[in-house]
């Protein structure tokens, strides 16, 4: 007499494409309890085959079986048990992190109590020095090492002004109650400056603004001035009662008579006509530049501006060091150079019509245009000329805040 004995054939092929399918989104626990499943299901020999179809090895499968026995072992959440796993690198090699430290400690930067702290030699040359010392570690352990150590990586920022005036605070205060009073008075108050120099042409400009993937903006590799273009000089003036903007984008130098010819410009176009009752204008400068509060063609440049529209010409300038502080850097430059960002300035067009374009959510307009006149540097003002301003300084710090009044107005 003979038995027939039926064996359930294990469908081989399907095991190993449902775990190859799975294999990226399972961890240890759950790819463990698969297999044992799978086993399970075939019945005597799944073991051995499940092992060598998916390449757990048997011990571990066993695991998985004992442990779908056991509800309360499926309950947990646990992969590993309690202890489990390799040890850390620095459970091994307990002088890991002192002599990470010793490393650090020479250069370092900033108060040592802060809770960020930055180190400016690289993660990967920090690790070839701990191996040089013996210790078996990768850069990736490393870098987790200075996160746990409260380190992280940092640009420089500027805040150090330098020494401050011992008149700042009071400069300050001073100015602010000058604009404070005009604006309620309803007079005009402009803050002014000139942007940084911009390079005109193919060349590279900081920032990225979308575009379709793999077709980035082509710009020269070397940011060389090309003579027959050369740079733009952006002079700006911020109108802080209406909240709108005037540059003037120049093609020659920086100069006084570049500045006050920029301030010219915006009272003609757009201040008499938005200030027909003025008869004070203000203006907040930094200390230094084309509108420097020792620079003496400045002053002439103003007299000039005075005689012509009749205004009495107020300046207040920052104390020196502190020209973050004027509106024009946060309230327009900023938001020029966000308009710009990631596009070549290719041209003074260009670099005009990105101005003009600039926006804000709180209302801001800006009005741009080239200025193609010449602007002679090193012009000298002689001792007489500068006797001729009509100059009245404040009692407070008359080097920094003046007047200039008309000697005639001529319409």
């Amino acid at each position: 007499m003979f038995w027939l004995i039926l064996v359930p054939v294990a469908d081989t092929a399907g095991i190993k494409a449902r775990h190859e399918a799975l294999r990226p989104v399972l961890d240890e626990r759950t790819k463990r309890l698969l297999a044992a499943a799978e086993s399970h299901a075939i019945g005597r020999g799944g073991i051995s085959i499940v092992s060598r179809v998916t390449g757990i090895s048997r011990p571990v499968i066993r695991q998985g079986i004992s442990e779908l026995k056991n509800p309360e072992t499926l309950a947990t959440a646990r992969i590993r048990r309690q202890g489990g796993g390799r040890k850390k690198a620095v459970d091994k090699d307990t002088s890991l992190k002192s002599e990470l430290e010793e490393l650090l400690e020479s250069t370092t930067r900033g108060d040592p109590e802060a809770p960020l702290r930055w180190t400016c030699k690289s993660v990967r040359q920090l690790t070839a020095e701990l191996q040089r010392r013996k210790h078996r570690v990768s850069h990736q352990v490393v870098a987790d090492l200075l996160h746990q150590l409260g380190y992280s990586l940092q640009a420089n920022r500027k805040t150090k002004e330098g020494i401050d005036h011992p008149d700042r605070n009071a400069q300050f205060e001073h100015l602010s109650g000058r604009v404070k009073s005009c604006l309620r008075r309803r007079q005009p108050v402009i803050s002014v400056d000139t942007k940084k120099r911009e390079l005109v042409g193919e060349f590279r400009n900081n920032g990225r603004e979308w575009r379709p993937e793999g077709q980035p903006e082509l710009v020269r590799v070397h940011d060389f001035v090309d003579a027959q273009v050369g740079r733009a000089t952006p002079y700006g003036i911020y109108d802080v009662g209406r909240n709108s903007g005037w540059v003037s984008v120049g093609m020659d130098h920086d100069t006084a008579q570049f500045a006050v010819g920029t301030i010219r410009s915006w009272w003609r176009c757009m201040g008499r006509r938005r200030y027909p009752q003025a008869a004070r204008l203000l203006i907040t400068a930094d200390a230094g530049g084309s509108n420097g509060a020792r620079l003496r063609l400045w002053k002439v440049e103003l007299q000039k501006l005075a005689d012509e529209t009749g205004l009495r010409i107020a300046v207040c300038h920052f104390p020196p060091g502190t020209s973050k502080w004027n509106k024009i850097e946060h309230r327009l430059f900023s938001y020029i150079s966000q308009n710009w960002r990631g596009q070549p300035l290719r041209s003074f067009q260009t670099i005009v019509n990105l101005i003009a374009a600039t926006t804000t959510s709180a209302g801001l307009k800006v009005h741009a245009r080239l200025d193609t006149r010449s602007y002679p540097p090193g012009i000298k003002v002689s001792d007489q000329e500068l006797s001729q301003i009509q100059i009245r300084r404040d009692k407070f710090h008359g080097d920094w805040n003046y007047e200039i009044q008309p000697r005639r107005h001529q319409g």
